[in-house]
């Protein structure tokens, strides 16, 4: 196994060698000797982790060719000049720059004076009432305080003479109104059909026959505006009052001036409808639902609900000290952080297994997947689309990710339920017979793997359950568990996928020198018991080649490997960490050419050529030209690695699989046509790519030529969604 290792700025990049129990410490040790950073000021950190010393690599799940970053600490004489430099700064005496508030006099409004303040954050005008009227920095301002049923506790604040004006009173008549008249009116911007908030309004068209006014909405200072907005009146048309000069003021004006009732405003709870005597767990406490003690309340700054301290488990009897508090179902356990400089917690595992202990090795065995493969599912039969018969993999993981034959280990990948989906020949078992277009299987099962094995010799006889049966479903006949069964027709069977391992090579001849190699679909003709080289009854299987594409070791099937070009396929940096691990040998080795290792010199491919059918079509797909420009810059390459760019230029950002019925937006983005009806479900009306805003009433059309193309280059990959 090997990790790659980069310094933070980038400058310094190399590949270790390393066995997924190797401790930290002893990978700094590693890192001193490659980039000359000493052990004690190195920081290494791994997706956003620190990694401590006496942790191992398997700990934080760092896996094949995963990158870690080094960062170099700060000299410890540095970091005390720093402190000290902090400390000086900190005892200097901070001058304070505010000035007093000077209490004046205004021309048009006194203490006490009912007016419509604006409110900063929704653009909307709110009735309040002036507490205080003094100069800051040479400039009017004033402290008011909201004059709403439930704003008793709420604090007052400052504004300027631009975020106040007289309190409306006067409501107009419908037929009074005029276009190019400026009032205030009852708006819900999301809504227009409900009560929402007071807004001004500049009136464009009247409609006498609904009683509905259409024009611009003005939010806040007027910068911002809503155009073409249909108003209802029946909350009412107020006049935007002017103020006027206290010298002109009598009793009369004050008495008609100062509105008897309070505008209609939005509920903020609809599940109690701001009712006090209510009992409502939206709004009010959680636990009891009762809105008394506002004072004794928490929120909650996860969830946000509220909550009283006497309604606790246990109860609180101070308020927290901390600026953040979180309910008991937010809260996180504090043991379960890991904090800085902290060991990480342990992983579940079975401290009695043998062998737990010792070493994993450096090799590849212990390697878990770094992809998966989603194109199919896990229960496709026959072949997996973009993947030749013939097409090479240097380790077991690589067939893995490929969705050939997902066990690591297992040689046989099916349900009982089912059917088997594909087998790999390895030479595990003695009795296996191997003639090229067809052979001899021996079931799994009947060897004791207790503890940490993964092989050993037959103990005790096969039974036909579990895989032997997934196997035996395939075969074009009833399942008989006692005596075994031969197909009817056995073309008719369920195919399976079929892996030859180098290590059959002592065995066959058909088998590969090295690596792991797909051979085609092949078929169950027949399978019995019988006793075994061990002297134990095993189950055989005998198995045809059913496939239309020659077979890898034939004179037409190593042509068409040459034309499509299918070498070893190698994991990522794997040739250049044995490249590295060459190098370092020849320093011990006078002879050079004793040292062997994998060339990373890449032979050249043949082009794969698409099927005109599919070439029309993607002529026709016109919204997507240019992502289709940029994969036929990989047909060089081959046919692998073709539909690789493929499946990654037209991937959903949602789902993260290949699209399925796509739409391609206007921003020529294309999304699974359910992925964004979920969108549409949440009210997110914009693309979950780039957020380009969509119409609510967008409709969402299926790309059925791009459709068309996925699903030929792809088959199969729809029974996934």
């Amino acid at each position: 196994m090997y990790v790659q290792v980069v310094t933070i700025d980038g400058k310094k990049k190399t590949v270790l060698n390393v066995s997924k129990l190797t401790k930290i410490k002893d990978l700094k040790n590693d890192i001193e000797q490659e980039f000359g950073i000493k052990w004690a000021q190195q920081g290494l950190f791994f997706c956003g982790k620190h990694l401590e010393d006496d942790c191992t690599l398997y700990d934080y799940s760092i896996n094949i060719n995963n990158v870690i970053q080094v960062m170099i600490k700060s000299k410890q004489e540095d970091l005390i000049i720093k402190n000290k430099g902090k400390e000086m700064r900190n005892d200097e005496p901070m001058v304070e720059k505010t000035k007093d508030e000077i209490n004046v006099k205004c021309k048009y409004y006194k203490v006490g004076d009912a007016i419509d303040c604006t409110d900063n954050a929704l653009g909307a005008w709110f009735e309040a009432l002036i507490l205080k009227i003094f100069t800051k920095f040479g400039k009017l301002m004033y402290k008011v305080k909201w004059d709403l049923p439930d704003s008793k506790d709420d604090e007052p604040f400052d504004v300027d003479a631009t975020s106040i004006r007289p309190r409306a009173w006067r409501i107009l008549n419908f037929n009074h109104l005029d276009v190019g008249k400026k009032v205030m009116v009852n708006y819900n911007l999301e809504n227009s059909s409900e009560i929402g908030n007071w807004y001004d309004f500049t009136i464009l068209k009247t409609n006498e026959t609904f009683k509905e006014l259409i024009g611009t909405v003005h939010i806040g200072d007027g910068t911002r505006s809503v155009e073409n907005c249909t108003v209802n009146t029946k909350f009412d048309i107020y006049m935007i009052e002017k103020p006027v000069l206290l010298m002109e003021r009598d009793d009369d004006f004050i008495t008609s001036h100062i509105p008897t009732t309070r505008r209609k405003i939005p509920f903020k709870c609809s599940n109690c409808l701001d009712n006090p005597k209510k009992k409502c767990r939206e709004c009010s406490c959680k636990i009891c639902g009762k809105k008394n003690d506002p004072h004794l309340t928490l929120l909650c700054d996860e969830c946000d609900d509220a909550y009283h301290m006497a309604c606790l488990n246990p109860p609180l009897m101070d308020l927290p000290t901390n600026d953040d508090w979180y309910c008991p179902d937010c809260k996180v356990n504090a043991n379960e952080i890991v904090k800085f400089g902290e060991k990480i917690i342990p992983k579940k595992k079975h401290s009695n297994v043998v062998g737990s202990n010792r070493d994993w090795g450096k090799g590849m065995a212990c390697v878990g997947r770094t992809k998966i493969c989603t194109i199919v599912p896990l229960s496709h039969r026959g072949p997996i689309p973009g993947i030749e018969v013939g097409t090479l993999w240097k380790f077991r993981v690589q067939v893995s990710e490929a969705g050939v034959h997902r066990p690591h280990v297992a040689g046989i990948h099916g349900r009982a339920d089912d059917c088997a989906y594909s087998i790999v020949l390895s030479g595990g078992y003695e009795d296996d017979l191997d003639n090229g277009e067809e052979f001899l299987y021996t079931g799994s099962g009947g060897r004791d793997l207790s503890g940490n094995k993964r092989t050993a010799k037959q103990s005790c006889d096969q039974q036909l359950t579990l895989m032997n049966r997934a196997l035996a479903l395939n075969c074009n006949a009833r399942v008989n568990v006692i005596e075994g069964a031969e197909a009817i027709n056995w073309k008719a069977g369920l195919p399976i996928r079929v892996v030859r391992n180098f290590k059959l090579a002592k065995h066959s001849k058909y088998a590969p020198e090295d690596g792991n190699r797909y051979d085609g679909i092949y078929k169950v003709v027949k399978y019995w018991p019988e006793k075994g080289q061990s002297g134990f009854r095993v189950w055989r299987y005998l198995l045809r080649r059913d496939d239309p594409i020659s077979a890898p070791w034939t004179k037409l099937g190593k042509i068409r490997i040459a034309q499509f070009g299918l070498e070893m396929i190698y994991p990522e940096g794997y040739q250049e960490a044995q490249e590295k691990k060459a190098r370092s040998k020849r320093k011990f080795d006078d002879n050079v050419n004793s040292v062997s290792y994998v060339s990373t010199q890449k032979k050249q491919k043949t082009a794969f050529k698409v099927s005109n059918e599919i070439t029309n079509l993607i002529i026709q797909d016109s919204s997507n030209a240019k992502l289709w420009s940029q994969c036929n810059d990989f047909k060089s390459q081959g046919k692998q690695a073709y539909f690789e760019k493929v499946s990654m230029e037209f991937s959903c950002i949602v789902c993260q699989d290949l699209v399925f019925k796509p739409v391609t937006t206007p921003c020529a983005h294309n999304i699974c046509i359910a992925c964004l009806k979920r969108s549409f479900e949440v009210n997110t009306y914009a693309c979950p790519m780039c957020r380009t805003s969509l119409d609510k009433s967008y409709k969402m059309l299926v790309n059925e030529k791009l459709s068309s193309i996925l699903l030929s280059m792809f088959p199969g990959y729809d029974k996934t969604r």
